[in-house]
């Protein structure tokens, strides 16, 4: 069986997987992870810091669940553990591996051009926003940081482009 627990730096013990980190959010959402869970990697939070984002980041998808018409959001990556990030190819100071990003879908509001679209022309506070291709995959990204960019992006066959593209 994966291994996706939480451990604090702070005291070693476990975090349930359960801890609300909002309303709508839990912190086993931004742990989950396909490939966590193909590789046997313990994606666990490092340290307070990280737990301290993955709260306001959980707090951001409140405001992003309440403009999409309170549907339900599905975190399809959330939080990334260095050894998980590594495996997926993320940069090393990817705002996922710090707790500042989730990526998701929402089907009972749209298509992820439709919600990246929406939110981009909200006042949700985000650092990037980022409409996601590959291949047949879709999906949003949204970050969150201190002094954030309001940046919004569509990744396209591995190139970033200014603004939301079909």
């Amino acid at each position: 069986m994966p291994r996706s627990s939480v451990a604090r730096a702070d005291s070693l013990t476990p975090a349930p997987r359960d801890t609300k980190l909002s309303p709508h959010f839990t912190l086993a959402e931004f742990l989950k992870s396909e490939t966590a869970n193909a590789r046997n990697i313990e994606n666990t939070v490092a340290n307070d810091e990280h737990m301290a984002n993955l709260y306001t980041t959980a707090s951001i998808m409140e405001l992003v669940r309440a403009k999409l018409g309170n549907k339900p959001i599905l975190v399809t990556s959330g939080y990334r553990c260095p050894e998980l990030n590594a495996a997926v190819g993320g940069v090393p100071d990817s705002q996922h591996a710090l707790g500042q990003a989730c990526d998701f879908v929402c089907p009972q509001y749209g298509t992820p051009l439709e919600i990246a679209a929406a939110i981009s022309q909200s006042t949700v506070p985000f650092d990037q926003l980022i409409y996601e291709k590959q291949g047949d995959s879709r999906w949003v990204h949204i970050s969150q940081r201190p002094n954030p960019r309001r940046q919004v992006l569509t990744l396209h066959k591995g190139q970033y482009v200014p603004g939301i593209v079909a």
